[in-house]
């Protein structure tokens, strides 16, 4: 129960991280960005790549300090997790956003998140 509990609290902070990083720059930028939400701007684009690799080192430290054993493990769970909602969720925008965004942020959303569970890993019990 522990483990099911470490990976949905580091999808719940990868999540909280990421909508709330996200709202932020579209207010931040709100010329940028279209009244669906999607932009083409590679500053706007960068900015929310940036969101997204905090949001997964912040969930993968997370997910491996309430992880009870294993740690590694659970962050390669969680980075598959997140990977597969990633997937769903950037093909409902494929047409709307440009192609390297979406090969960026799937490809940083599994090393990332692990590298958080490393690192806290590393830092011990």
């Amino acid at each position: 129960m522990k483990s099911v509990l470490a990976i949905v609290a580091g999808f719940v902070v990868w999540t909280a991280i990421y909508l709330g990083s996200n709202q932020g720059i579209v207010a931040a930028f709100a010329d940028r960005f279209a009244e669906d939400g999607s932009t083409r701007d590679p500053a706007a684009l960068l900015l929310v790549l940036l969101a997204s690799v905090v949001a997964s080192f912040v969930a993968g430290w997370v997910n491996a300090a309430l992880a009870p054993s294993s740690r590694l493990q659970h962050g390669l769970v969680l980075g598959a997790v997140n990977l597969l909602v990633g997937i769903a969720v950037q093909s409902a925008y494929w047409t709307t956003i440009p192609l390297w965004f979406h090969v960026v942020f799937l490809a940083l959303l599994v090393p990332v998140i692990v590298f958080g569970s490393w690192v806290r890993a590393r830092r011990g019990a």
